[in-house]
Parts: structure tokens; sequence; C-alpha cells
């Protein structure tokens, strides 16, 4: 049955380095097996939206750094984002099952939107629209604990606790006889960091037993996160550098015991699955798997406590990007009155 949908939708694009606007733009009209989703439910990936608000993303990763249905440039202007949680509101004729369904979208902020029905992934019952918001950052952090290698009672640190950071210590805690250290500057981080399983390691003060880690991951992105992350490790031990730092140049100490202590380094990115995985995985796959493990109440500790409005998104979007270190920086919900 033809459904009547929305002709205009509202969609926050940044218009300059620091300047935000709710603009309204034209919704195209449905294709057989397109669905209009009306978001309910939407979060800031503050590390990577700070780079683009900043106008920060090398021009070498331009192409690289696109997420679907971004709109613009990052030369700006550009509509920008990448969590979007909803309802299917219409269907084409050929996808009329997910009518009324709960769906995540890699989207842009914006209040509806048409979107092939295969960029969309269904929310399995079992997971809040208000916690599905954490799957990117979940498959970000299922590929980061993949490519780092943690095994079976290994001893592991993760340098950083935003979001990314202490999701990669949630995985690693949930492998068998893993001892998990997150480590942050932030002593508010401690409740955090035990409420998913870790320790907690105060950046700057941490004891004697702290360090010979196995597998380090460094996730702050500050080059001194990254120095304390190679010091943190053991000899022969891996350290996975999973910030994205964009145009900035970071400085590592290489010298002094580095070479002696042969460390591997390794780069971790969620744009592509670890070699390992590839016969097996696709980003499907992943990406369910993440929003299944967003269903765990325990990651709760991660949100603000007071959701942005969506009609607050442009004045709030600095200020979050823009944000101190020291201040709360957890997952920013975005709510679709």
């Amino acid at each position: 049955m033809a459904s009547m949908q929305a002709t205009t939708a509202r969609a926050c694009w940044c218009r300059a380095p620091g300047q935000c606007e709710l603009q309204q733009e034209a919704l195209p009209a449905l294709k057989p097996d397109d669905v209009l989703v009306r978001a309910t439910h939407g979060a800031v990936s503050r590390g990577t939206e700070s780079l683009v608000l900043a106008g920060r993303v090398p021009a070498s990763e331009h192409a690289r750094m696109r997420c679907p249905h971004m709109g613009g440039s990052f030369e700006f202007p550009v509509k920008y984002g990448y969590v979007s949680v909803g309802v299917v509101e219409a269907c084409g004729k050929d996808v009329e099952h997910l009518r009324n369904a709960r769906v995540f979208c890699l989207h842009p902020h914006q209040d509806a939107y048409v979107v092939p029905a295969a960029d969309v992934r269904v929310v399995p019952p079992a997971t809040p629209s208000a916690r599905a918001v954490l799957a990117p950052n979940l498959e970000t952090a299922i590929n980061v604990v993949w490519d780092a290698g943690i095994g079976v009672g290994d001893r592991v640190a993760v340098v950083g606790a935003g979001v990314v950071g202490c999701l990669v210590a949630w995985v690693a805690a949930r492998i068998p006889g893993v001892d998990v250290l997150l480590v942050d500057v932030d002593g508010r981080r401690r409740r955090v960091a035990e409420a998913l399983g870790a320790s907690f390691g105060l950046a700057g003060a941490l004891g004697d037993g702290a360090g010979d880690r196995d597998v380090v991951v460094h996730a702050s992105g500050a080059a001194a996160g990254a120095a304390a992350a190679l010091a943190l490790a053991g000899d022969e031990a891996v350290v996975v550098e999973a910030s994205w730092h964009g145009s900035t140049v970071v400085p590592l100490p290489l010298g002094g015991p580095f070479h002696a202590r042969r460390l591997t380094l390794k780069s971790s990115q969620v744009g592509n699955l670890p070699p390992s995985k590839r016969p097996r995985w696709d980003y499907t796959r992943r990406m369910n798997l993440a929003l299944k493990l967003a269903g765990d109440a325990s990651l709760d500790v991660l949100f603000e406590r007071d959701a942005v409005a969506f009609e607050d998104l442009p004045a709030a979007l600095p200020r979050v990007c823009g944000a101190r270190a020291g201040a709360a920086g957890l997952c920013h919900r975005v709510v679709y009155s």
C-alpha cells in the first residue's frame, strides 16, 4: 500500500568552523526499496565531529572520511554525523516488512530522511533506542580489540577514557581472565571504569604494577597519552593507536629503550575489517553485533545526564565539540521531538 510521506526535513549544517544552523531541505520521493525514517535519537561523535567542525580534516583524507549520506564538503558547508536511530514511517513497495521498525542508520543529524533499505539495520528488541546510539563506537571498539589480538588472560591497558576508550575496555574485560587498566587524566573516570569491569589508573600517578602490559590501546587523542601508552607496554608487547588526530602531527618518544623493547605499533581504523576477519565477517555482521552488545544496561554509565534537544543542536554542537580536557566529555545524546 502506498504511504503518505513527509516532503521536508530539518538537518544540522555547519556553515563555517564553529558555526551551525538547522536548515530545511526537501526529501526525495520513495523508490521501491527506500524507507523514510523519522529520527528519535542520535549522538555526537565528539572526537571526529570536533575535527570536522574545526575544519581540521586533512585534504588527503577528505574522500576516506566522508560518511554515508553526508552533505556538502569538509571545506564547508558540511552536513555531518553518523549516529541516527529512528522509526520507519513509510516504505517503498519492496520493503513493506520494515514499516514501523526501529532502525539504526549511519546518517547525519537530521529529523527525517529517505535512504535505501539496505542502509538501515533493525535494532534488536532488547536494545533500547536511547542506547543503540552507541553502535558506531561499539563497532570501533570491536575492531580495535580484533586488531589488538587481545586473548584470554592478557594484561591490557587502555589510555584515554573517552567513549571509544571506555568501550574498548568494556569489550576487552568481557574476555575471560583479561585484566584491564583504564588510564585517564580525569579522576572522575574511576567510577566509569569500575562500572565497566576495569580498574582505573590516574595518568601521572600510576603505581609500579601498572606497566608491563601485553597489549596497550591508545585512545586519548593526545600526544601525552601516546607516550604513556608506550611506557605501559611490556617488552615485545603490542601498542594499538585508536585515536584519529586529523591534521595534527603527534610526536612519539622513539629513542632510549624503544627499539630494545621490540614493541609492535599498529593502527586501527573502523573503515576496514582486520585481514583475519574478512573471510567470515562483513560490515553488516559487525554492526549487528554492535547493536546487540548495546543492549547491556551497564553501558548507560557512558551517557551525559542531560541529552541535547535537536532544536538546540546548532548552539550545543560547538560547545560539546570544544569541551576542554577534564569536562565530563562522555556520550552526548541528541533527542528528537
